[in-house]
């Protein structure tokens, strides 16, 4: 239907015989295959405001009538707050998921939330809002086609999913953009073709990481790194929170603590490590300190609404704050990044940056305070259209400065705020979780529902970060945590140690057990990331993606999927005794249950702490020996074991992707994707792993298969 009605909207609009409406009446254009763009007036559509959402300008392939369009939103104001809102109504049995970073589940029908971002340390289900906004909505009807809705407005927004989807924004009218699919999938792409994808990130960050407020001195920093290699638990990087600065003055260092950042950094290359260090936006206001100096300058600072420089107390004391909305503000702030990276940085964390303002009861700057925005992103306004895309154009500009500075490498940005299409500059995760049932419980669905809002690089801070937990915690967290996109263990000052080994030796074999979950399904995550930096299709990804019009799947989140072939299925609660729905059979073949290293066994029931694993029916995952971190074997491309289940008629297929794991050269072709590919042949099972695109030569290597349920012979064919 969708095709169809994108080819007549193409013949109108050639024709210039698209709809036309009254400078009153509701409006509606095509933008892309499936995609409508409406507009509560033709007077609303020319006053549009410039959107941060969408990667680029979408022009217009015509009008078309309202009639013709299966949901349609209908505008009104707020008589009582001036507020402009976009409903849409819903089918019964139609399932709401999407809307950013929402603490609770993963299906949303019944939920009220906010986009206005939020320092929110140790938030609760109640909370309305966070750190992140994305004012979008992804919803399933009961026969599994799907549409996603998108209010295009940086104003704080209410997604209120009560009766159907409504939205009341402030700051005057805005577009509401929908996405028609034949399956949420289908949504997903077309989300991903408006509001842009990750950029393929380095190797080593797809890795583990192990962070916590804060690893100081330096010597800490070794202690640690040196631990996780004695005791063998893979992991690939390292982070340095905010007590490496001097004094809280980003871009400095402590010259007790931190001597020499530059050889800790040589250091922990030594050792397989990679580093990020974090970065706030709350600038000390001092006299003679360099970044405060040098923004004098640069007019770099955010004003209040009387047109002085905003002063607001942050971690340093007195601060002052970058306008990042302005593209002389963000190329001073690139710049910054030069000195900085020269120290052997690898990653950059921005923190703070919803922003953060203590002291004051809202938590961040005045909605009054001015902005000089460049006039293609609408000009000089408040801080009330602004606030939720500031943390958004920090990353941009912090990813900005590290490029330059280092063209030859990727760049690794992570971020707390954002909005929606910030993907395209960073990462992010989900706040200041905390060490409880309740967080590790909804860490699943918050992942996923941020993955349906665009963001497929996130994961939470496994463990928690507030308060301490226990060691059952920890190890049940760990084991299904270090199989999320970002996969990050991290605490809060004050707490108890959470590194893997620090609550005994059972914790630490399953933490290592996970680890090496991991690196063994690297081939395949990689390949994932890969497909989502091409289409915006989520790496992690719900049950239900499975089987869309199941309606037993549509609430199930103490599972998720690693792409559409692997099924985790978690044990999320103290007792472990909540029982998940799985996908039905495919043609009278079910999900299989493998593990690592007996692919026979089924479940490994030697470690109960750890998630079982299940392959699609039909589906081949790419799996290689265990590594310590990204290049810890220079020849890792050696062997390859492919774990393959056969379908109903005896084929199964698959995918996988491989590049050098850092740099550019992937975009001029040095890379290698290969058509993995398995039938039954009667007496044997054929497995043929061919080269379908990519300059770099075929590695001479061992290929392995493992067929789930079948004793025949297996020959492998590379072509």
């Amino acid at each position: 239907m969708k095709k169809q009605l994108f080819t007549q909207i193409l013949v109108l609009g050639s024709l210039s015989l698209g709809f036309i409406a009254s400078s009153q009446a509701q409006v509606a254009q095509v933008i892309g295959e499936g995609i409508v763009r409406f507009d509560r007036t033709l007077e609303a559509r020319q006053d549009r405001k410039p959107s941060f959402a969408l990667a680029h300008v979408f022009e217009s392939f015509g009008d078309v009538g309202l009639g013709s369009l299966n949901e349609v939103p209908a505008y009104s104001i707020d008589e009582v707050t001036g507020r402009t809102v976009a409903s849409i109504s819903i089918d019964a049995g139609t399932s709401l998921y999407g809307t950013g970073q929402a603490a609770g589940p993963l299906l949303r029908n019944g939920f009220v939330t906010e986009t206005w971002n939020l320092d929110a340390f140790g938030y609760g289900l109640d909370a309305k809002n966070l750190y992140t906004s994305h004012p979008w909505v992804l919803a399933v009807r009961a026969d599994g086609t799907a549409f996603g809705v998108l209010a295009d407005t940086t104003y704080r927004c209410e997604i209120d999913l009560r009766d159907g989807i409504t939205f009341r924004a402030e700051g005057g009218d805005f577009a509401v953009i929908v996405i028609d699919g034949d399956s949420p999938q289908d949504v997903m792409l077309g989300l991903g073709v408006l509001t842009g994808t990750i950029a393929m990130p380095p190797k080593w960050a797809v890795g583990y990481h192990q962070c916590r407020y804060s690893y100081n001195p330096d010597s800490r920093v070794k202690e640690v790194v040196n631990e996780f290699r004695a005791r063998k638990l893979p992991a690939d990087v390292i982070w340095m929170d905010i007590d490496y600065m001097d004094e809280y003055r980003v871009f400095t260092f402590d010259p007790e603590q931190f001597p020499d950042p530059k050889g800790l950094n040589d250091w922990l290359d030594t050792k397989g490590f990679s580093n990020v260090w974090m970065i706030d936006p709350g600038v000390k206001d001092e006299d003679g300190y360099f970044v405060s100096d040098s923004g004098d300058e640069h007019n770099a600072w955010v004003r209040d609404k009387d047109g002085n420089v905003y002063n607001g107390n942050v971690w340093p004391g007195v601060c002052v704050f970058p306008d990042y909305l302005n593209k002389d503000v963000r190329n001073w702030w690139a710049g910054l990044y030069e000195e900085f990276m020269a120290y052997n940085i690898d990653g950059v964390w921005n923190d703070m940056n919803e922003p953060a303002v203590f002291n004051v009861e809202s938590k961040t700057m005045p909605e009054t305070n001015i902005h000089r925005a460049d006039p293609e992103l609408g000009g000089t306004d408040t801080h009330a259209r602004y606030h939720n895309v500031y943390g958004m154009q920090m990353i941009r500009a912090t990813r900005e400065g590290v490029m330059a500075t280092n063209p030859d490498k990727r760049p690794f940005v992570l971020s707390r705020a954002n909005f929606i299409g910030g993907q395209r500059y960073g990462a992010t995760w989900t706040g200041d979780n905390s060490a409880n049932w309740a967080h590790l419980d909804m860490s699943i669905g918050m992942s996923l529902n941020l993955s349906l809002s665009g963001q497929p690089f996130v994961g939470p801070d496994i463990g928690g970060f507030a308060y301490n937990g226990d060691g059952e915690l920890f190890q049940r967290w760990m084991g299904f945590g270090t199989l999320f996109p970002f996969s990050r263990g991290h605490t809060a000052k004050g707490n108890i140690d959470k590194e893997p080994w620090s609550f005994g030796q059972e914790v630490e074999d399953t933490s290592r057990r996970g680890l090496e979950r991991r690196y063994r399904l690297m081939p395949y995550i990689y390949t994932l990331f890969k497909e989502s930096a091409d289409t915006g299709m989520p790496i992690a990804r719900p049950t239900f993606f499975a089987d869309p019009a199941d309606p037993a799947l549509r609430s199930e989140d103490d599972s998720f999927l690693l792409g559409a072939e692997l099924l985790i299925v978690t044990k999320a609660t103290p007792e472990g005794d909540r029982v998940s729905a799985m996908p039905s059979a495919v043609d009278g073949v079910e999900w299989a249950a493998f593990d690592f290293p007996d692919f026979d066994s089924g479940r490994d029931s030697k470690d109960e702490h750890l998630p079982a694993l299940f392959i699609r029916p039909g589906g081949i995952i790419p799996t290689a020996p265990v590594t310590q971190y990204f290049g810890d074997r220079p020849d890792s491309r050696d062997e390859l074991t492919l774990i393959v289940h056969l379908n109903a008629d005896g084929y199964a297929k698959g995918t996988m992707y491989e590049d050098e794991g850092e740099g550019f050269g992937y975009l001029m072709g040095e890379y290698l994707e290969s058509s993995l590919y398995a039938k039954d042949a009667g007496d044997k099972i054929v497995v043929y792993v061919k080269r379908v695109d990519g300059s770099i030569s075929y590695p001479d290597r061992t290929i392995n298969a493992r067929v789930i349920g079948s004793d025949k012979p297996v020959h492998v064919v590379v072509k």
